[in-house]
């Protein structure tokens, strides 16, 4: 029996896939659990310094990156096994992490599973990708984040229309929106998803991880409590190894070599 999530490197690159392509990837009890075992990776290994989360939809008819709950489990009572404590739903939703995290889509993305889309940092859609909250149709309500999060992410007018219709947003306006950071043809979504993360792991890593810490918390965060994290950033960044890497690295006209410390 294969993985129903499965965990493989490039580099300093953690590559996560979703592998229930039979179930549309839907999110059962193993899937929450295997997510957040997989972040654990992520999180622990300081040769990693980006994730990629994907999903596997070979021998879908119309590719699903992630359908969200599995309704036949909670129709089974078993909707607790969906969420783990540390992470939420999927293990994924809800969980603290310091290493960003770009979501390769290629398909349908569909109530949780845009939910899990719009828990990640940056989102690579393919053409034939589109993002929903259809949990109205079903008489439930996107609980896993969705209902505050697509908001920000794409404003308030377009999000209140697919969240109180139910209907999936088309990759490219998506992309128009600001909900999707690249564009991909149908298959690609994970070439382009590994593009992006090499650039962001050519970066200073402890850069990287404190500046994102402050873009998120700047959506709900006042100034004040922004400015003390930004100068908790800057400290950190100041005080670290790489700090004198970069410099050097500069002056002398090299690529630097990260240590992320």
């Amino acid at each position: 029996m294969s993985e129903i999530v499965t965990f493989s490197t490039d580099g300093n690159v953690g590559i996560i896939t979703l592998n229930r392509p039979e179930a549309r990837n839907a999110v059962n009890g193993d899937v929450a659990t295997g997510l957040e075992a997989a972040i654990d990776r992520l999180e622990d290994d300081p040769e990693l310094w980006v994730g990629i989360l994907t999903a596997n939809t070979e021998g879908q008819e119309r590719p699903v990156f992630c359908a969200g709950a599995d309704l036949k489990e909670i129709n089974a009572g078993n909707g607790a096994a969906l969420a783990t404590q540390r992470g939420g739903f999927a293990g994924f939703t809800y969980r603290e992490r310091r290493k960003p995290v770009v979501v390769a889509v290629d398909g349908l993305a569909t109530a949780g599973g845009c939910e899990i889309v719009l828990a990640a940092d940056l989102v690579v859609a393919s053409t034939r990708s589109a993002f929903g909250l259809a949990e109205v149709k079903r008489n439930l309500i996107a609980g896993a984040g969705g209902l505050f999060r697509l908001p920000r992410a794409i404003g308030q007018a377009a999000a209140m229309e697919a969240i109180l219709t139910g209907e999936p947003i088309p990759a490219e306006r998506a992309y128009q929106l600001g909900l999707v950071s690249r564009l991909a043809e149908p298959g690609k979504a994970l070439d382009e998803a590994r593009a992006l993360a090499a650039q962001i792991t050519a970066c200073a890593p402890l850069a990287v991880w404190e500046s994102r810490a402050v873009v998120l918390a700047a959506a709900s965060g006042d100034d004040e409590t922004l400015k003390r994290m930004t100068d908790a950033a800057m400290g950190t960044v100041m005080r670290s190894e790489d700090l004198k890497e970069g410099l050097t690295a500069f002056i002398e006209k090299r690529p630097p070599v990260w240590k992320g410390r």
